[in-house]
C-alpha cells in the first residue's frame, strides 16, 4: 500500500493542535541509520486506511516530496469520540533485516467443522493475531487458520499452523491455544435430559 506524508518542521502541542485543525495528522517515522523524521499525513486519508487490515499488516510505501521508503505502521493514537487520528509512528524496513510484527489470522471453515455442525460447539477465539518473524518482502498479509477438522473440545495452538515460506511464530518456545471448543451448559443439559 502507498502512504503520502509531507515533511514537518514545527514539532509540540500547539503545532500539532494546528495541523489537526488543517486536517493533518502529525506522525514520525524512526529506525534504521536515519535520524527520525517529523512528517505530517492526510488526516482523512489515514483514517480510513486504519480501517483496512492491510494497512495494519504490511509493509508500507511511504512517500515523502517524491521519495519513497518502505515502513511499517507501529502505533497510533485515535481521539476518544471524534473520528480523528491524533498521531501516527512508522517504522523503516530494511529489506535484508528481519522484522518482528504481528498479523491477524483469518478463521476458516468454523460453521464446517464437526464440533459445530455435528456437536453444537461454540469456538473460541483465543489470539486474533500472532507476533511472528520474517524478512519483509515475507510478511503474509494475514495467517490462515482452518477449523474445518476441529472436534468437540478440541484445540488448535500455534504448532499446528501451517506459516507462509521464511515466516516463524514467534512463541518464546510455548505451544501457545489459538482455538478451542466447548459445548455450551444448557445445550449439555439439555442432551443429558433426551438420553434419560
Amino acid at each position: 500500500m502507498k502512504v503520502v506524508a509531507f515533511n514537518r518542521t514545527l514539532q509540540g502541542t500547539g503545532a500539532s493542535r494546528r495541523l489537526r485543525k488543517a486536517g493533518q495528522t502529525p506522525g514520525i517515522i524512526y529506525g534504521g541509520a536515519a535520524a527520525p523524521v517529523l512528517i505530517a499525513l492526510d488526516g482523512n486519508a489515514l483514517y480510513h486506511a486504519l480501517k483496512k487490515e492491510a494497512f495494519h499488516g504490511s509493509v508500507l510505501d511511504l512517500e515523502i516530496e517524491g521519495q519513497t521508503q518502505q515502513v511499517l505502521l507501529r502505533d497510533f493514537q485515535m481521539h476518544a469520540y471524534k473520528q480523528l487520528v491524533l498521531h501516527a509512528d512508522f517504522q523503516r524496513v530494511d529489506a535484508s533485516q528481519p522484522i518482528h510484527t504481528k498479523v491477524a489470522l483469518h478463521f476458516i471453515n468454523a460453521e464446517t467443522s464437526p464440533a459445530v455442525k455435528l456437536g453444537g460447539a461454540i469456538v473460541s477465539h483465543v489470539l486474533n493475531e500472532l507476533e511472528v518473524a520474517c524478512l519483509p518482502g515475507q510478511l503474509p498479509e494475514f495467517i490462515e487458520v482452518d477449523l474445518g477438522a476441529l472436534e468437540v473440545g478440541g484445540s488448535i495452538h500455534t504448532d499446528d499452523l501451517k506459516l507462509p515460506a521464511g515466516v516463524t511464530a514467534l512463541t518464546h518456545g510455548q505451544n501457545l491455544t489459538i482455538v478451542t471448543t466447548s459445548v455450551p451448559r444448557g445445550a449439555a443439559a439439555a442432551e443429558t435430559e433426551e438420553a434419560k
